[in-house]
């Protein structure tokens, strides 16, 4: 199976080794992965502040750089969920057969190559993170913690806010930087009930906010993309 891979912003210019991750794990999987050199960002910055032409503008280099990619594998929920349930709302029809290929990471191994099993190995304790979107508008819950079963030596523990927002919420963070504080103390405080030593999820942008709460408080758990999990052998 042919898969092009869709790199979200926050993973190229901060998280690289996310990308390299996915490589990793499609191919030994025996997927054949190519990366459309002229993709950039999906447009939900400006879609979730109300720019929809802006948005549109910007997404519009996506429809054209995806076109003929047979599978189309995110490593982001939320910026996947902009392709797949928000793209045929800017763009109607013209967008659904690029949306009906697009696939959040875990939902493509669990759902399409119907594999749970990596073959990863990674030593230690870990919980896991909803990130919204994902959760929420693709309806992904089960998959990432499938995978992460089947890592050997890792031990996933369920922290009881795992479904609540980090505070983040992009440009929400910014401009609502108390509540998002608050928000992020929450989470915070649910994953230090867990005593993990790491926090799982599928959105490098959760992460970056829940890490950086962490570091503040002086918490050592420290915050990796499904992805980097599911590399290690």
């Amino acid at each position: 199976m042919k898969v092009s891979l869709f790199i979200p912003c926050f993973v190229d210019q901060l998280y690289p080794q996310v990308g390299v991750s996915m490589v990793k794990v499609l191919e030994r999987l025996g997927c054949e992965v190519d990366y459309p050199v002229g993709q950039t960002c999906c447009g939900q910055p400006p879609f979730n502040s109300g720019y929809w032409d802006e948005a549109r503008a910007v997404a519009e280099c996506s429809l054209k750089t995806f076109a003929d990619s047979e599978m189309i594998v995110g490593a982001s929920g939320s910026c996947g969920a902009m392709m797949k349930v928000f793209y045929p709302q800017l763009f109607k029809d013209t967008a659904r057969k690029l949306a009906s290929k697009v696939h959040e990471f875990s939902e493509f191994l669990v759902n399409v190559l119907k594999v749970r099993d990596v073959g990863a190995k990674f030593s230690g304790t870990a919980t896991f993170h909803d990130g919204c979107h994902g959760l929420r508008e693709l309806g992904i819950k089960q998959e990432p913690r499938e995978l992460l079963r089947h890592v050997q030596g890792l031990t996933l523990v369920e922290m009881g806010e795992a479904e609540t927002c980090c505070g983040f919420g992009g440009t929400f963070s910014v401009k609502f930087p108390a509540i998002s504080t608050a928000m992020g103390e929450v989470k915070c405080a649910s994953i230090a009930t867990t005593g993990a030593e790491y926090v799982i999820s599928n959105d490098s942008s959760c992460l970056m906010q829940i890490q950086g709460l962490l570091d503040r408080q002086g918490q050592k758990a420290r915050c990796l993309h499904l992805a980097e999990i599911l590399a290690g052998t």
